[in-house]
């Protein structure tokens, strides 16, 4: 049982870093200093944005973004950190395992 909630909670740390990373590769194109020319970048862009989009449509839909500023991204991590903080210390105590 350890080892499902330590696989988890990495999962749930991969999606972190994954959210994170697009955001700041998103900011990097919006500021100009990456630009969708370069193949490596827009195939990286393209990926992560295929990876976080379905995560972030949901948010999207009952929270539109704030005066140009989109909240959705911090929502998701907030929820992903309170998620894992549940899953990697709560979880297990409540079952007995720690």
């Amino acid at each position: 049982m350890i080892a499902v909630i330590q696989l988890l909670s990495s999962v749930i740390g991969i999606l972190k870093f994954v959210l994170i990373a697009s955001a700041i590769m998103s900011w990097l194109m919006a500021f100009g200093i990456m630009n969708m020319n370069n193949q490596f970048v827009a195939t990286v862009y393209s990926t992560l944005q295929k990876l976080t989009e379905p995560m972030l449509r949901p948010i999207r839909r009952f929270i539109p973004p704030l005066g140009g500023l989109d909240i959705s991204f911090i929502i998701l991590i907030l929820a992903l950190y309170f998620i894992d903080n549940f899953i990697s210390y709560d979880l297990p105590r409540y079952l007995g395992l720690y």
